[in-house]
């Protein structure tokens, strides 16, 4: 659409907002007495006002039953977890029996690596992006190392073309095709957290299993924030962090996918505990691993209630709102803000370049030619909360649960008055 830049167009924007009202929905931290314009979405979401109830709850129980709350609470904490699989199956598009909560996010792709990263003859290598997230690049080396490899000799890197900020799908798929016979895995960040861009995740799945790999995606920027296929894009397993997007409280539980091929199998390789034996029989304490029909037996312990709690908190929202509601207010706000930047660089003399291509979700990575240090810590004095990556690069992620259109444009004042208050 056409857009103007002006703060009564913003506010008209908001107007017309069928998610405005969840702006209500959230604690905002507070700058001179007003909510800040965060966009931080994609580092730690904002706490929904509802979680505080479901913690209390747990606590309540834990209180007046002790012990007891396992199995006689409101919410039984011995199958909680369970009521998040309907509400994140929808998000990641999976079946319900395909998802699970549990662990955090490195330990679960380490988890499921025991089951799907299996080097055999000269089929040995794992393909990923360059410069992925550092704890990924930790995982697939220390993997690597765990089987006998050195990491140089099995781990393959997907780079942009010279002069680019992103990749380019065609690449990716030459690069499967090109390994072949040789490659094992693919496991890659669906949407990158550094420029923000979106892998076309289907394409990429198909390619790697038509040349016998498996393929699983590092969706920790994914779950939230784009629309997700992974049971029809035959996806073998994904995992994801719930704090970003997911807005369920610092460092909580991660989410879990594992293909419908893989669940009910008592010989599939995995390390396993008690709580991914059937309900029916765990508490016979038999000698033998029984693994439950679903996701639920990659579980090793039991879930830790108090933080699953303020999970299920939040996907209530999503539940209510839905994705493709999201979605839509997603592409319109970064479309806003996009517009915002371009007005502003009208108006200084730095220069923006935006490194996030179109194929993108809740994010725009911005490289601020010259400007350094000194306009980050202004923003962030001035009640914009936002993120910083060397050299000079600003992270922007309006998540549309709680950010505005006028947020959008208010941002765009305070940066210039930084910029030209130098």
């Amino acid at each position: 659409m056409s857009f103007q830049h002006s703060l009564e167009f913003a506010q008209q924007l908001d107007t017309q907002d069928p998610l405005a009202k969840y702006r209500e929905e959230f604690h905002y931290p507070q700058h001179n007495g007003k909510d800040v314009i965060y966009f931080t979405g994609n580092s730690l979401g904002l706490q929904p006002k509802r979680s505080q109830k479901f913690v209390d709850d747990v606590m309540k129980d834990w209180r007046e039953m002790a012990v007891e709350g396992h199995f006689y609470a409101e919410k039984p904490w011995w199958d909680y977890h369970e009521r998040l699989a309907e509400g994140l199956s929808k998000i990641v598009g999976a079946k319900k029996e395909e998802v699970s909560v549990m662990n955090t996010l490195t330990v679960n792709l380490h988890l499921l690596m025991v089951s799907f990263y299996r080097p055999t003859g000269k089929r040995i290598k794992i393909l990923c992006e360059e410069k992925a997230f550092p704890s990924d690049q930790y995982m697939l080396q220390s993997q690597a190392r765990y089987h006998g490899f050195k990491p140089e000799d099995v781990i393959v890197e997907v780079k942009k073309r010279d002069g680019e900020h992103f990749w380019r799908t065609e690449d990716i798929l030459d690069k499967i095709n090109e390994v072949g016979e040789e490659l094992a895995l693919v496991l890659m960040g669906g949407v990158n957290y550094y420029n923000g861009q979106v892998l076309d995740m289907e394409a990429i799945t198909k390619t790697g299993k038509a040349v016998g790999a498996k393929v699983g995606w590092d969706l920790a920027h994914g779950v939230g924030n784009v629309k997700l296929n992974l049971h029809d894009w035959g996806a073998d397993f994904a995992a994801w962090c719930s704090y970003k997007y997911m807005n369920s409280g610092p460092g909580n539980a991660s989410g879990i996918y594992v293909n419908e091929d893989y669940l009910g199998q008592k010989d599939i390789l995995r390390f396993e505990g008690w709580w991914g034996t059937k309900k029916e029989t765990r508490f016979l304490m038999q000698p033998e691993f029984d693994p439950i029909d679903t996701a639920d037996a990659w579980q090793l312990s039991n879930p830790p209630i108090l933080s699953v709690a303020p999970y299920l908190a939040s996907l209530e929202l999503f539940d209510e709102v839905g994705m493709d509601a999201l979605v839509q207010k997603q592409k319109k706000i970064v479309a806003f803000l996009e517009f915002v930047l371009k007005e502003i660089d009208k108006e200084v003399e730095s220069t923006f370049e935006i490194i996030t291509p179109e194929d993108r979700g809740c994010q725009l990575s911005v490289f601020l030619h010259g400007e350094g240090r000194p306009l980050f810590d202004y923003l962030m004095n001035n009640g914009v909360i936002t993120d910083w990556r060397e050299p000079n690069v600003i992270r922007l992620a309006p998540a549309p649960l709680y950010c505005s259109y006028a947020d959008m444009y208010n941002f765009g004042q305070i940066l210039k008055e930084g910029i030209l208050s130098k």
